[in-house]
């Protein structure tokens, strides 16, 4: 059994460097990308501050994410690529950083709580399979040491997973 262990919320470099550290063991060995999405969701949802959903979408067809294991409130089943803040990510194929989602045309509010979001694509063998979303009750939550951080969560995902 696993155990996750409590990480200090000192500089953001540190905390993800420890949060990276616990994916991979976590990780270790299961190459399942259901498995590890529900493990990494978790982890994250645990123990990072201010968030209300954590999850994943799955790229099923060129034009249509799906919605993957998560944490939070139920959530939009299927996203059209080029659409809100996930669809843009796949579309432009780059993390996608809302400080104010209020702010953001076309942005689709699976839970209207959820201020700021950070979206990051999932790329293996140069092309997008799907996403990592974060959504915050707070704007303005996520940085760029979040995304640097969450970038590498996500590089972690993609090298364990069979995707």
């Amino acid at each position: 059994m696993y155990v996750t262990k409590s990480i200090g919320q000192g500089d953001k470099p540190t905390f993800y460097r420890e949060l990276a550290g616990q994916l991979q063991g976590l990780l270790e060995g299961e190459r399942d990308a259901v498995a590890n999405a529900a493990n990494l969701s978790a982890l994250v949802f645990d123990l990072v501050p201010d968030l209300n959903w954590a999850g994943f979408y799955f790229l099923k067809s060129e034009n249509e994410l799906v919605l993957g294991p998560f944490q939070g409130k139920v959530a939009c089943v299927r996203i059209a690529v080029g659409k809100g803040v996930c669809g843009t990510a796949v579309a432009e194929a780059r993390s996608v950083l809302v400080p104010d989602v209020h702010e953001f045309p076309g942005h689709i509010a699976c839970d209207a709580a959820s201020r700021s979001e950070l979206v990051i694509p999932l790329v293996k063998d140069g092309r997008v399979v799907g996403v990592l979303d974060l959504d915050s009750p707070t704007a303005r939550r996520f940085d760029a040491e979040d995304q640097a951080g969450f970038e590498a969560l996500a590089a972690i995902y993609v090298a364990a997973s069979a995707l």
